[in-house]
């Protein structure tokens, strides 16, 4: 191990934060030792994570160094003036809506997209750039990688490389000013020549930039970005060392995370009622749940489809319930964004939807990265979200008697997806640390 080069890799989020946001970097933190590379981490010591789960701090590796330096956090603030619960989520205060309209939400939107640059994470910048000042003048470091949102990850890693002439590894989990929520930030004039200035200096300092999809790396190219590869999200085998697919009574559809009102299931509610309406025996076998936030416009088409007595959120949950639902459901729901640039919109949790070999139904856009993989490994089909309802309902009532005649369907678990384990993606990167370290 102490032949290893070493790589220092900046992101917000790390145990014990919940959500999918933390497995990029801790899945290359646990996997790179492999590879001949030693990770160092470096995280805010004060962070306001939106959802805590201690379950992930046993995957950081025994000896792993992790500094953290502090940061000065908003989200509290704005939680304290909004009405909120110091222990409510803010996990997309533009994708949530509520039956009420909120003004100060409004303005906390303004002020996040024109004065909280690049996002409201810029008091991590520079504590953590006056840390590794000191750090880096003691210890040697032969790549940089930062990895956002928040994209003061970015500019963090950015300085560090410049003031110590290190090579430099930009990783965006989504883009920035290509983002599909950068419109709904009310960003003026000025703040958006700020934000796109920082962009595209983020672009030259970088030696090696990676993203998560084939499209969002065409888009990063359309804007200048060079030497641009694709690294996807993944899945970790480990994860699924005691999972075991069940046989359930129910037929169970479920879904995992955020279902945002750019996430309408307005046909899917609609498909649902016509085939409980046509098959009234079905009510008794049909069961749907949602783990995460869900906006109040899709909890509205449940009671306008009178689905209630059917459906179940069951709230955030930790990760390790969400494997379990995967074990007993008999198809997951995977609606990808409605955005512009939404066709490279490819979801941690495809990964391991896909892992959990269980039939994938995805409401997204005909040419969408995620349709690619889905349909090209057999694992599911994609519908629009307006227009196929025909064949939405065709998949649905296939897999429905299938259940319930317990007919023998092709096993999905001889299906290779390996070149999307973390294991083989840290290999990759590792690749490329290799090829900025000569």
């Amino acid at each position: 191990m102490s032949n290893n080069k070493k790589v220092l890799i900046i992101g917000y989020y790390w145990p014990p934060s919940g959500g999918i946001g933390i497995f990029r970097n801790l899945k290359f933190v646990k996997y790179l030792r492999e590879f001949g590379w030693e990770p160092i981490m470096l995280t805010p010591l004060n962070p306001s994570y939106p959802f805590i789960d201690n379950n992930q701090v046993n995957e950081i590796p025994e000896g792993i160094t992790v500094l953290k330096s502090k940061i000065w956090e908003p989200l509290d603030l704005f939680k304290k003036i909004s009405g909120r619960k110091k222990s409510d989520s803010l996990q997309s205060i533009t994708a949530i809506t509520s039956n009420r309209k909120s003004w100060i939400d409004e303005f906390g939107i303004w002020v996040r997209g024109n004065f909280f640059i690049p996002d409201a994470r810029v008091g991590w910048i520079n504590p953590s750039v006056k840390f590794l000042s000191k750090y880096l003048q003691e210890n040697q470091v032969d790549v940089i990688m930062a990895s956002g949102p928040p994209h003061s990850a970015l500019l963090i890693g950015m300085e560090a490389a410049k003031n110590f002439n290190i090579p430099f590894l930009a990783d965006f989990q989504d883009p920035w000013t290509q983002v599909d929520y950068y419109k709904e930030m009310k960003i003026g004039k000025w703040a958006d020549r700020k934000h796109r200035n920082l962009e595209q200096e983020v672009f030259r300092a970088a030696q090696k930039i990676t993203i998560v999809s084939p499209s969002w790396k065409r888009d990063l190219e359309s804007i200048g970005a060079k030497n641009v590869s694709v690294i996807y999200l993944g899945y970790d085998e480990s994860d699924f060392s005691e999972y075991k697919k069940r046989k359930s009574e129910c037929f169970k559809i479920f879904h995992a995370g955020l279902l945002g009102k750019d996430r309408n299931l307005s046909s899917f509610f609609k498909i649902i009622r016509k085939i409980l309406d046509e098959n009234p025996s079905y009510r008794d076998v049909l069961k749907l749940e949602f783990a995460g936030e869900v906006d109040y416009s899709n909890k509205e088409l449940v009671n306008q489809y009178q689905l209630n007595d059917i459906t179940e959120f069951l709230g955030l949950i930790p990760r390790q319930e969400v494997l379990k639902n995967y074990e007993e459901s008999s198809l997951l729901l995977l609606p990808i964004n409605q955005a512009e640039n939404a066709q490279g919109r490819i979801p941690g949790k495809l990964f391991e939807c896909m892992r959990a070999y269980t039939p994938i139904l995805v409401l997204g856009s005909d040419n969408s990265d995620v349709k690619n993989i889905v349909e090209s490994k057999g694992l599911g089909v994609s519908v629009e979200y307006e227009g196929d309802e025909d064949k939405m309902e065709k998949y649905l009532l296939t897999l429905i008697k299938n259940h319930l005649t317990q007919s023998e369907e092709k096993s999905l678990q001889a299906i290779s997806i390996d070149e999307f384990s973390n294991y083989q993606l840290t290999r990759q990167l590792a690749q490329y640390l290799n090829e900025l370290s000569r």
